[in-house]
């Protein structure tokens, strides 16, 4: 992509530069940010809960809380479309952390199973689910145990295996594969020049240590790139560059698109995703839950409807009166697998459909998938984005116009989708009326998605 200003291609590139030259700077600022990260997740555990009297701006725990979950999360997410996996690389603390603890194990090699392709996926869900069932975005004790425990984990992992690396964020790390497709937008990228790296005589030759596990020689896009700065002018062959936004998707990773990288964007961040950020709003969710309770009351069963567990398996909070039952829990299961399925049928489909059309071959259909990733993106922000409006408004605080702001993010995104469906149908097939017709069938579900999906949070 030709930038507008002369002489910012030059600067982008001293940027990676600065990086390169501070890493020592990078490394205080990261310990910062463990240090900010372990009292969040800390100090809400030793107050009492708040009350109606309590706001984000006199209260410890509604500011915590207001901090992961209105400011931390989805800003995370925006920046990672913007700029890449610069949060990553410079200021996630369960990165750091990990490598740290990796710098000083056992350096063992990473065993096989670590590397299964399925990890990101099975993780995101899994905690993702496990977040809704116990209210994690509510109360400071689950939160403090899946994102502790996610931490933990990092630092066992890191302990075990790799040497200086960062072995649980390449393969286990439950975002890692929503970072990893989100920054497939970003307009910024450390770029390799092959032919320069053949010759190699320009710019530092010391090895690099790439703490991703990424073989730079050979890295398509940023997916994977954590943007630290440290391969920065490796070989004069490496620089941080602009490049066009579609550019990955198009030519770069996105023709190499897995199975699970779509099981990623349309059941999970297209399925999943927006089920777990608005069950508690959901009208199917109090028909399928009274059924529920109809059925229990037909066979004469109690239990399902009164039983209380502990708070680390479902939401047990009496004095908030806000308890979660096994009807409950099996309700929102249900939600969420419908809202997967229906996902799933409703992308599915078409994208056979135009795979069809453009008579595409084997596995090639994912990298029409990879079209989505703007309009999933922007629907994570956006419905993450809902905590943040959430947790305002509750205090008092009304954002002008912040409906209809997202609202436009979503249709912008799912506009783009489109266009991305029919450039990519230019690389299978050249005939216009072919790739119309491909890009037609793609359309009408992401049409219909997006307008739900502005429908929920504007209901």
């Amino acid at each position: 992509m030709t930038s507008a200003l002369p002489g910012a291609p030059a600067l982008v590139a001293r940027f990676g530069d600065v990086l390169l030259r501070h890493q020592a700077t990078i490394r205080y600022l990261q310990w910062a940010m463990v240090a900010i990260y372990a009292i969040l997740l800390a100090v809400p555990l030793l107050l009492p809960f708040p009350t109606h009297t309590d706001y984000l701006w006199n209260n410890a725990v509604r500011f915590a809380q207001f901090v992961f979950w209105g400011v931390w999360w989805p800003f995370i997410i925006l920046a990672t479309a913007l700029v890449g996996r610069f949060w990553c690389g410079i200021l996630c603390p369960e990165g750091a952390l990990s490598e740290f603890a990796s710098r000083r194990g056992a350096g063992r090699a990473i065993p096989a199973w670590m590397k299964w392709s399925g990890w990101p996926v099975v993780s995101f869900v899994s905690t993702t689910v496990y977040g809704q069932l116990t209210s994690i975005y509510q109360y400071p004790k689950p939160a403090a145990l899946l994102l502790g425990g996610s931490t933990f984990a990092a630092i066992v992992i890191g302990a075990r295996y790799g040497k200086a690396k960062r072995v649980w964020c390449r393969f286990l790390c439950p975002v890692n594969g929503v970072f990893g497709t989100v920054s497939k937008i970003a307009p910024l990228h450390f770029r390799v020049d092959p032919d320069s790296w053949r010759v190699g005589q320009q710019g530092r030759s010391n090895a690099v240590n790439c703490a991703p596990l990424i073989p730079i020689k050979t890295m398509q896009g940023a997916a994977a790139c954590h943007m630290c700065g440290r391969c920065s002018g490796y070989r004069g062959a490496i620089r941080l560059s602009w490049r066009n936004p579609a550019s990955d998707i198009l030519h770069g990773s996105g023709r190499l698109a897995t199975m699970w990288e779509t099981v990623l964007i349309v059941p999970v961040l297209l399925g999943l995703v927006p089920a777990a950020l608005h069950w508690s709003d959901s009208g199917v969710f109090q028909m399928i839950r009274l059924w529920l309770v109809e059925r229990c009351l037909d066979l004469h069963l109690v239990w399902p409807l009164s039983q209380h567990l502990p708070w680390w398996m479902l939401t047990d909070y009496p004095l908030a009166n806000d308890v979660m039952t096994p009807v409950d829990a099996f309700t929102l299961l249900t939600l969420l697998s419908i809202s997967v399925a229906a996902a799933t049928l409703m992308f599915g489909v078409p994208l056979a459909a135009s795979a069809k059309i453009l008579r595409m071959r084997g596995r090639f259909s994912h990298h029409i998938a990879q079209a989505l990733i703007p309009l999933a993106a922007a629907c994570l922000f956006s419905g993450l984005l809902s905590l943040t409006v959430s947790q305002l408004r509750s205090d008092g605080v009304v954002i002008p116009y912040s409906d209809p702001f997202r609202g436009g993010i979503v249709l912008a995104a799912a506009a783009w989708s489109v266009a991305l469906v029919f450039q990519i149908s230019a690389f299978y097939d050249t005939r216009l009326a072919t790739r119309v017709c491909a890009t037609l069938v793609m359309a009408v579900p992401i049409t219909s998605f997006s307008v739900a999906w502005i429908a929920a949070f504007l209901s």
